[in-house]
């Protein structure tokens, strides 16, 4: 593979809108062992967030495929594959990187959810301003004991 080209390559799967458009792909075989990636994703993908005995396997998988895009990217870094065959990886580790946007994403709420819990926050926060400006020192509306 000529210079040229090996950057091309390189450049192509390191740009942000790399994985625009790009399907996930249906499997893929990490460390010898064929996993249907998209099946995995889109089941995970399915609930509103992971659940407590889900995490353990969702980051185990996240591990895996960053571990395996270094493994698919390092022949073309180090000039070691044709130009056809840096292709086909090149493509393999945007899809990849397009299973870790999918699976990084599932704990982050969605816009209007976080705006929801910041506006309550926002109000929680005046309230107790406010009471303890008007001289009610206790801005919990307790006994007057100090929560913890």
């Amino acid at each position: 593979m000529k210079e040229f080209e090996r950057k091309q390559l390189l450049e192509r799967v390191e740009r942000e809108s790399s994985t625009i458009g790009v399907d996930i792909p249906e499997s893929i075989e990490i460390q010898g062992e064929a996993i249907d990636l998209r099946s995995f994703v889109f089941e995970i993908k399915r609930r509103d967030s992971v659940p407590p005995g889900e995490r353990d396997r969702v980051e185990r998988a996240k591990r895996n495929l960053r571990r395996e895009r270094l493994d698919r990217l390092a022949p073309i870094e180090d000039n070691e594959v044709s130009y056809e065959e840096g292709e086909r990886l090149a493509a393999s580790v945007i899809g990849i990187d397009r299973a870790l946007e999918a699976l990084e994403g599932l704990d982050a709420p969605d816009p209007e959810t976080e705006a929801k819990r910041q506006e309550a926050a926002d109000q929680k926060r005046w309230m107790n301003f406010l009471k303890k400006a008007l001289g009610r020192e206790d801005a919990g509306g307790g006994s007057g004991r100090t929560r913890f």
